[in-house]
């Protein structure tokens, strides 16, 4: 049902607000994603073609967090290239996309909605990538064989940010590299999160429209 329903979002009457299109990403001009205009409308079609409540659709925005980690890889594509990578909260696969393109080895991309899961699969087709999707809550468990996490935006409110800032300290004291992309939404909470580089963005989700910076932190481990 997710897919029938993206592609009927995605559809061909470009005329709708609620439409789906692809779309260059503006700070990130290799990768196209199908993208809303304006998500919100977008959001109230897809719950009623499916007759219920639906979480809302993060994966069909570009966020400014996402953005400055997929700029961040394939500018340095040393970084992932080689790597067994998991981009948590993959939202619409941008940052997942921009690993598989930098040179990863294996790339999987994890979002518990599975609307984000049909997004990631057909932006990965439209940018010639191979990935795995995963739609499993891991943020109560860890995970194995994987050298770098990326998180891009996932931070967004402190509910959520307590769940994803232990889940990333387990990782990081094991050895693994953590990347995370976050326009200083003010949920970060750790002095272990290191600025790497910032970007000024123009563009990206409505709800960024006075973010005009962006930065790729890493953490630390704990010891």
């Amino acid at each position: 049902m997710q897919r029938q329903l993206f592609h009927d979002a995605a559809g061909t009457d470009t005329g709708g607000a609620d439409q789906l299109r692809l779309t260059s990403v503006p700070l990130a001009a290799e990768i196209r994603l199908f993208l809303a205009d304006d998500p919100t409308l977008l959001w109230a079609r897809l719950e009623a073609a499916a007759g219920h409540r639906l979480p809302p659709p993060y994966w069909a925005s570009a966020w400014a967090g996402g953005q400055a980690l997929a700029r961040y890889l394939l500018d340095h594509r040393e970084v992932a290239a080689g790597r067994r990578v998991l981009d948590l909260a993959s939202g619409s696969g941008l940052v997942a996309i921009a690993a598989a393109m930098a040179g990863a080895a294996t790339v999987t991309a994890n979002d518990i909605d599975p609307y984000a899961a049909t997004a990631i699969a057909l932006n990965a087709v439209v940018n010639d990538v191979v990935l795995t999707t995963t739609v499993d809550d891991l943020l109560d468990g860890t995970v194995t064989e994987v050298d770098l996490v990326l998180v891009g935006d996932a931070l967004y409110n402190a509910e959520l940010a307590t769940r994803v800032l232990p889940f990333l300290d387990r990782l990081a004291d094991r050895g693994v590299h953590v990347l995370v992309g976050d326009p200083g939404r003010g949920h970060g909470g750790l002095d272990r999160l290191a600025p790497v580089v910032s970007y000024r963005i123009a563009t990206g989700a409505a709800e960024d429209s006075l973010i005009d910076r962006t930065q790729v932190l890493t953490l630390l481990p704990r010891h």
